[in-house]
């Protein structure tokens, strides 16, 4: 096909996808919204009883606690030698706490039990000699049908049964509000400014302040995934379109238990698009083997956990084809093949002791190793096919190693509740690269190689105090950061080499950052507030060598407050009306700003910019949540306003080919959009569940100047697009304890700099059946199951523009088995 006859029909599908988005999006901007948020399963109700003449506390009162308006006995315990009682596993709802002891009057307080706290300080309640009437004490709340509390979405793993065997990355891709984009890194409501959370603690494994690394995470060592859209102030200020915590699997009960298993699966089985001329195969059934092993003991005040995975695959990671346009006339049409073998092993264990009631301390560590080898080869032509202009293959050898060591000690107090804990985190990680090419053209053979060493080291001192109070809670905390990173990257010319020796040599990255943070949540009978501030100085230093043919040292430093607010009201006990504010700060990671060009692909060439400076931005989302017996409905209208949008930009030099893609700060940005979750029980046989997620991005006009590899300027006028996706989930429960999931995805086109994507759709199935007693499982899973995902894209430069389609391996089967004790 032509390529005018080609972007003539793309515009076609583009025109009748755009009219399906612009509906889609009128109809979600006419309904409220509302952050989901994660449900306290239970809670701890405490107080003190006290006489109310001497003020002494009062032990071995008789307290009860009955549910409201029948006096159904719920729990009931007696006051310790302090006057304090604690009930423990309470529901939420309406009660009558009741009080007797010989002397004192009988007293009856009302109280509600919400789900903003796990634990409930009611005070200091005085009992007299006569009867008297005390002032209410309401907490307020309901047990919601949703497993959501405040911003927090929890999702379980093992209800993911298409994903079962894979990795992390393909595991979150169906979630609600997540996407994929062409570079393979999770987008939150059209943004890929997460931050990814392994139980709570930023690692090297998943990357300070960007992704990495979550398609080589085995799924199976995961218990769950939380998405936390507007984060609150005890959360690094990082990341403006939230947060992704990954919880690791552990137990605690007593004895020995654990689990084992093992998947296995093929991929690429059928060739989506073949080669161009001249170069090896590309991967075709290519096999994926995940065992996989977690161990618990438990025995008195120790608590003993180990677990260990191991996913080795091989996948055609990238096979892209590229098409060049220039406003010379020249046409260049290129071929991207990556075959990748990847081994990740990972190991975490922690020590649990339980030195008395009040005090627990924690031992952990986590270790990761990675290992690629990617065979490459990048065929480059002539318009018409008549001419091969060169041939460039590369061998990646790169090994990824990772070790994080945490300990920490947790103090309770004999308020329920009330907790000091004091942390201490260190991540060393190790990136060990090496790549040889071979360039071969009609006159020459030449072989280059690079050799690239980053060592990382993170440390991390946390300390954070938990106060329950009446009506809610404060949180204060402060936390140090201290992240070094020597970089050495060593180029080995050969004959005619197109490599920029003189753009390698050392830089060394610094990162200082301490902050300081305050939360307070209060709930009436009516009303919900969660207000917030954390405070975060920052200093980044990165110093380049001085014989760097472009770049010379930077850095930056700021001192700045990022408050959050939620305010809720409650209209009745199934629906809420809700508004969140955050602001939220996006630096560049050290990768970003990185001076060293990377030559995977020898013609669009990615190159770091440590002149790169830190994107802040206003969140704003308002919304509306209701839910019946049989399930729910939730929906979000948000805003975001962002200055200095950190963006990736591709520019050519006069006289050569090459593409350079570069980051740059271009400005200001927007985006507005709404999410809809609906799920519904179909009876006890099946659960359906959609999710419709719309927006409307906006990069506004800009210039910026790209200084390498010569200085050059681009400008570009408004950018803007409406896009989305809608996701479809149903769970069936089949007779003989089989249950059948099946997942369908449609992403709309969506904004990137200088042009867009395209849209794209797959689906994706999975069957699992309880074996042996309940203690073993079978699984079989199939991802794209009609090998439909590819993704495609349209860029625009000055003096040329490129499409390129990715049609790498995304159809994978797999059959798993997993036996727990």
């Amino acid at each position: 096909m032509k390529p005018q006859a080609r972007d003539s029909e793309l515009q076609q599908n583009s025109a009748r996808a755009f009219g399906v988005i612009k509906l889609t999006s009128f109809l979600l901007f006419c309904v409220f919204a509302i952050t989901s948020v994660a449900q306290v399963a239970s809670v701890t109700v405490s107080g003190v009883l006290a006489d109310s003449k001497t003020k002494q506390p009062l032990p071995f009162v008789n307290v009860q606690l009955k549910t409201s308006p029948d006096s159904t006995f719920v729990s009931g315990t007696i006051t310790d030698e302090h006057g304090r009682f604690t009930l423990k596993g309470i529901a939420a709802g309406n009660y009558v706490l009741q009080t007797s002891s010989i002397g004192y009057a009988t007293m009856e307080q009302p109280v509600r039990v919400g789900n903003l706290s796990e634990f409930i300080e009611l005070g200091v309640m005085e009992l007299q000699e006569e009867t008297a009437s005390l002032s209410e004490i309401v907490v307020t709340g309901k047990r919601d049908a949703v497993a959501a509390t405040l911003d927090k979405k929890t999702f379980s793993i093992d209800d993911n049964i298409s994903q079962r065997g894979g990795s992390l990355l393909q595991a979150m891709q169906n979630l609600p509000g997540i996407t994929l984009t062409d570079e393979g890194t999770l987008q939150l409501r059209g943004s890929d400014k997460v931050i990814v959370l392994i139980d709570g603690k930023q690692t090297a494994l998943t990357g300070f302040g960007n992704q990495k690394g979550l398609d080589n995470i085995p799924a199976s060592a995961i218990d769950k995934i939380e998405i936390i859209n507007n984060p609150s102030s005890k959360y690094d200020a990082n990341g403006n379109a939230g947060i992704i915590n990954i919880v690791y699997k552990k137990e605690v009960k007593e004895g020995l238990n654990g689990k084992v298993g093992m998947a296995g699966g093929l991929g690429a089985l059928w060739i989506k698009k073949q080669n161009y001329p001249t170069i090896r195969p590309q991967y075709q059934a290519t096999p994926k083997i995940n065992p996989s092993v977690s161990l618990n003991y438990r025995k008195r005040r120790l608590n003993i956990f180990f677990q260990a995975d191991n996913l080795y695959t091989q996948t055609l990671n990238k096979n892209e084809f590229v098409d060049r346009y220039y406003d010379n006339g020249d046409i260049i049409r290129q071929q991207t093949r990556r075959n990748r073998n990847t081994n990740f092993l990972t190991i975490k264990s922690s020590f649990d002791f339980y030195l008395d009631d009040r005090n627990t301390l924690t031992v952990s560590g986590l270790f990761g190793s990675e290992k690629i080898i990617d065979h490459g080869e990048e065929p480059f032509f002539n318009g018409d096919f008549s001419e091969r202009l060169r041939l460039w293959k590369f061998l990646e050898d790169e090994l990824k190693t990772t070790a994080t060591f945490l300990g920490n000690w947790q103090h309770r107090f004999a308020q329920p509740g009330r907790v000091f804990t004091l942390g201490y985190t260190y991540t060393f990680h190790r990136e060990n690269e090496k790549y040889f090419f071979t360039n071969i053209t009609t006159d020459f053979t030449g072989k280059d190689s690079f050799k690239l060493l980053s060592d990382e080291h993170v440390t991390d001192i946390t300390a954070d105090y938990v106060q329950p109070l009446k009506h809610g809670r404060f949180e204060v905390g402060a936390k140090f950061r201290k992240r070094y990173i020597p970089t050495n990257m060593r180029f080995f010319p050969g004959t005619n080499s197109p490599i920029d020796v003189n753009a390698g040599g050392w830089a060394n990255y610094t990162e200082i950052i301490p902050a300081v943070y305050g939360n307070y949540v209060v709930e009436t009978n009516r009303i919900e507030v969660e207000a917030g501030l954390r405070a975060e100085y920052v200093n980044i230093q990165y110093d380049v060598n001085p014989n760097h043919n472009t770049y010379k040292s930077d850095g930056y430093n700021y001192a700045k407050p990022f408050p959050n607010l939620r305010f809720a009201y409650k209209l009745n006990n199934r629906n809420t009306l809700s508004f969140f504010y955050t602001r939220r700060v996006d630096r560049p990671n050290e990768v970003d700003i990185r001076i060293f060009p990377k030559y995977d692909d020898a013609e669009i060439i990615k190159v770091g910019n440590p002149g790169l400076r830190p994107q802040f931005t206003h969140s704003f989302e308002t919304g509306y949540k209701t839910n019946w017996s049989s399930g729910y409905w939730y929906s979000a209208v948000y805003h975001k306003e962002t200055e200095g949008t950190i963006i990736r930009i591709a520019s050519v030099v006069p006289g050569s080919p090459l593409i350079y893609n570069i980051f740059q700060n271009a400005g200001a940005s927007e985006s507005t959009g709404a999410e809809i979750v609906l799920a519904q029980d179909i009876g006890n046989r099946a659960k359906l569940s959609l999710n419709v997620n719309g927006y409307y991005n906006k990069i506004e006009a800009f210039s910026v100047v790209n200084k390498y590899p010569e200085e050059n300027t681009y400008s570009s006028d408004d950018e803007e697009i409406w896009s989305g996706n809608v996701k479809v989930n149903g769970l069936f429960h089949l007779p003989g304890k089989t249950d059948l999931q099946v997942t369908s995805v449609y992403a709309a086109p969506d904004l990137v700099p200088q042009g867009k994507t395209y849209s794209r759709f797959y689906a994706d199935l999975g069957l699992r059946k309880s074996i042996q007693k309940g203690k073993g499982e079978l699984s079989f899973n199939a991802t794209d199951v009609g090998n439909t995902l590819r993704i495609r894209k349209r860029v625009n430069g000055d003096g040329f523009h490129y499409v390129s389609t990715d049609y790498y391996e995304t159809q994978v089967f797999r059959l798993g088995y997993t036996y727990k004790f």
